[in-house]
């Protein structure tokens, strides 16, 4: 009960339904951040995150940051730009790197990233990237799950030099690997609700200078 009244009383702690919001990160900084809390704390043996932002950053910073006991690279959605221009996602202490071709992330971007023992698997607005799987990899533990910061310890050790500044939307995980089918469908805009995160039904704590603002879809689908 201690750690949810300070949970409390530090950030703005809730279930919202976050359909048409975004969470804006306005500045670097190692003090603002979003913890995503969930029902459900594995262990998972796959597990898949769907994300839209925007971010005018040439420096890298992290997308998804999840940790455990065990490690605070448990699942890790971080982004390298420049001559490097790589998607790299960790799990359970192993990553893939995904070399990119001309994206734009100063626009409204979707991203998607599937973990399974067959698959590893990041989209980019519809676009596949993907690896092999790796075996003998897995989430245990209780999940910390941090939106704006990449987590260097469990909950913590946030560095300013890998914080998010932009704007994120519509965050859904699963505890399961997501097909090329649900891949599309999330691209699509149709409605993909998560089971281990639901942005339309969010339970969050909201951390610093993180401002909840309006969202509008910059592609919204129109009737025939």
């Amino acid at each position: 009960m201690l750690l949810w009244w300070l949970m409390g009383i530090s950030g703005v702690l809730g279930q919202r339904d976050m359909k048409d919001k975004l969470l804006a990160f306005p500045k670097e900084s190692s003090t603002s951040y979003v913890e995503l809390l969930s029902d459900l704390l594995g262990p998972f043996g796959e597990a898949a995150v769907c994300l839209r932002f925007r971010s005018n950053l040439t420096r890298g910073y992290s997308l998804f940051s999840l940790s455990t006991r065990d490690g605070h690279n448990t699942f890790l959605l971080y982004y390298y730009p420049g001559t490097r221009n790589q998607i790299q996602l960790w799990v359970d202490h192993t990553y893939q790197d995904y070399k990119l071709h001309g994206n734009d992330f100063t626009q409204w971007t979707s991203i998607c990233a599937s973990w399974s023992s067959s698959v590893w698997a990041v989209w980019i607005d519809g676009t596949p990237y993907k690896e092999d799987g790796v075996p003998n990899v897995k989430i245990s533990g209780v999940p910390v799950i941090i939106i704006g910061q990449k987590q260097t310890s469990h909950g913590g050790g946030f560095k300013a030099s890998e914080s998010f500044v932009g704007e994120i939307t519509d965050i859904n995980m699963w505890d399961k690997a997501l097909t090329d089918e649900n891949m599309m469908d999330y691209f699509a805009a149709n409605e993909m609700s998560g089971n281990v995160i639901n942005w339309n039904a969010l339970n969050y704590n909201l951390i610093g200078e993180v401002k909840k603002r309006p969202y509008v879809d910059p592609y919204p689908c129109v009737p025939l």
